[in-house]
């Protein structure tokens, strides 16, 4: 289901205003797609028992009302059935309340479940994920948005969404209620006053909703400190960093401090407007019944029936009231509510004008974003014609008007100064980065069998030690079993890491540590490497890939490719590199290029 891109600005101060509500009916439409969806279907079911729990409530409420006139007629029988029947409703609304608590919480997960999985499809669609990162930056810790975010929106909905569901409802039966004992005067009393209170509060509320979606940034800011430190904990050592870190680590706690805290001033006001709404609200109640009682309405009623009608106007009026303080004690989770929507909101606008960005590439794209393979008939493979890039951000010209072919078997080696746009190459190549000018033709999949791309640093996700050398695939083929064993076991070994085979205890075997804090740099391009001679793709693209290695080693891997049939396009700077390759693409200064050919020895 698609979402409406509207893009706030980013001058905007969040806010309960019609973004607010388009982006909340939004979000409600992907919780909530249809009358016969699971998370309707428990919503309704949530209604029918908090109802259910509302007429049994008025029931036990009005019972004090009965005693007073039972016990001052002083008759014990029906004391005795009302005894019974009192305890049988106390039952009765516990075990309605307990489900309805349950059911809340039933309601809380799945629309976690869901709003999450929503999120995640969109996320790890056409690398979404990527280029959020590098073109829209102003959305600020997405992770943090798809994860505590989601959490805490689901979790208030549904905290007072029983109330919200059922409030039309008493308001009309117990405004009913109410004027059979006061007549017009106490629901158009109460009513009003709910009104005056409602203007006060979202006048309370303005500044609040500002400030906590600040806090929330802040608060994703702090915590990505402490992760960034702990990524780099080794490099930070090394460089006796740790007085610089402590300080801007301090900064970032600071700046989180004063906007709780400013945070927490606006929220004194709207407590004390809610708090002084809800005790007046039961003063409320007894002016509103002594109207028709010092206007001589009830003057031929008895004391006794006088305190049993008292009894039962004080529960109708102060329930009333209390549904309208209810109301009004939700400001403050409506605050709440209105700042994970904005942020939800904005996190789903962004990423759905990205796809809609995508769908004006080319049809003939795959799911994964990249071209499908063609019949070659020797015009080569990846074809740039004419392209000039820049960056994404600040549309710095770092190749100009460049033309290449790169064909099957005809290697490329990619060099030049650091910042020259060798990587920024690769990244058009892939997808991830649009041209300024030119076309760019790539026929064949970027994927596990098609275009395998082995980047400096090479991301180690979690998982078994098999699960490292096949990935990206989710898994083996599951009649393989011992010929992939020894598939993986002499990828391993080509690429000079048998030893990992006993330090981890075993292909399978769970490990609980984290992969780039326990390999070295070296360790972690050979591991790589042995996902590519795994995988065996056709085409074979190594962005400084074996940097971190010695130039034997990077003989011996290389050799191992070339045998393998890969045809290379490589970044790097060593000269032992030429030998494997027939083209050199030399990037300059100012968009500079020259390409030539390669004597292989």
């Amino acid at each position: 289901m698609g979402m409406r891109s509207v893009r706030a600005d980013r001058g905007d101060r969040p806010r309960l205003d019609w973004l607010f509500v388009r982006r909340f009916l939004a979000l409600q439409s992907v919780l909530f797609p249809q009358w016969t969806a699971r998370n309707t279907l428990m919503m309704m079911t949530l209604l029918m028992v908090a109802l259910t729990g509302q007429l049994v409530i008025y029931q036990v409420g009005i019972l004090p009302s009965q005693f007073y006139g039972i016990l001052s007629d002083r008759d014990l029988t029906s004391f005795r059935s009302l005894a019974v029947v009192a305890v049988a409703l106390i039952f009765v609304i516990s075990m309605l309340r307990s489900a309805e608590q349950y059911i809340s919480k039933l309601v809380y997960v799945n629309c976690r479940k869901v709003m999450t999985q929503y999120l995640h499809q969109i996320y790890f669609t056409k690398q979404v994920y990527y280029t959020m990162s590098v073109e829209h930056s102003h959305v600020d810790n997405p992770d943090q948005r798809m994860t505590q975010d989601v959490e805490r929106l689901c979790r208030e909905l549904t905290s007072f969404a029983s109330k919200i569901l059922t409030t039309p409802f008493t308001l009309v039966y117990y405004s009913y209620q109410c004027a059979l004992s006061t007549g017009w005067m106490g629901p158009v009393s109460i009513f009003g006053y709910f009104v005056v209170g409602s203007l006060v509060n979202k006048l309370l509320m303005g500044p609040v909703i500002p400030r906590l979606v600040e806090q929330e940034k802040l608060e994703g800011d702090f915590r990505f400190k402490h992760v960034q430190i702990r990524v780099n904990a080794e490099a930070a050592a090394f460089a006796r960093a740790g007085c610089v870190e402590y300080a801007r680590t301090e900064n970032r706690l600071k700046s989180l401090i004063a906007t709780q805290k400013d945070l927490i001033y606006q929220e004194l006001w709207l407590s004390f407007g809610t708090n002084t709404f809800d005790y007046l609200g039961g003063i409320l109640s007894y002016m509103t019944i002594a109207i028709p009682i010092f206007s001589g309405v009830y003057n031929d009623l008895s004391s006794g029936e006088l305190s049993e009608l008292i009894s039962k106007n004080a529960f109708v009026s102060i329930y009333l009231v209390n549904c309208f303080s209810q109301l009004m004690d939700l400001s403050s989770n409506l605050c709440d509510v209105a700042g994970y929507t904005h942020r939800i909101g904005e996190l789903v606008e962004v990423m759905m004008k990205i796809l809609e960005e995508d769908k004006e590439l080319s049809p003939e794209e795959e799911e994964d974003g990249s071209p499908q393979e063609k019949p070659q008939n020797g015009e080569g493979v990846f074809i740039l014609d004419n392209v000039t890039i820049s960056t994404p951000v600040s549309e710095c010209t770092l190749v100009r008007e460049l033309s290449l072919r790169v064909s099957k078997g005809n290697n490329l080696l990619i060099s030049g100064e650091t910042g020259s746009g060798k990587s920024s190459i690769l990244r058009v190549l892939a997808g991830l980065w649009k041209t300024k000018h030119g076309r760019v033709s790539v026929h064949t999949p970027f994927g596990p069998h098609g275009v395998l791309f082995l980047p400096q640093k090479s991301f180690l996700s979690d998982g078994s030690l098999r699960e490292q050398v096949i990935y990206p695939l989710k898994e083996i083929h599951p009649n393989s079993g011992r010929m992939d064993d020894d598939r993986i076991l002499r990828s391993l070994e080509m690429s000079g890491l048998t030893s990992l085979v006993s330090r981890t205890g075993g292909l399978d075997q769970a490990v609980d540590w984290n992969w780039p804090e326990v390999l070295s740099p070296g360790e972690m391009q050979r591991l790589a490497f042995s996902r590519l001679f795994y995988l065996q793709p056709k085409y074979a693209v190594l962005d400084e890939a074996s940097s971190a290695l010695s130039e034997d080693a990077e003989v011996e891997l290389y050799t191992h490719c070339t045998q393998m049939g890969m045809t290379l396009i490589s970044v790097g700077h060593r000269r032992s590199l030429q030998e494997f390759h027939h083209l050199e693409l030399r990037l300059g200064p100012g968009g500079q290029w020259e390409l030539r050919r390669l004597k292989k020895s």
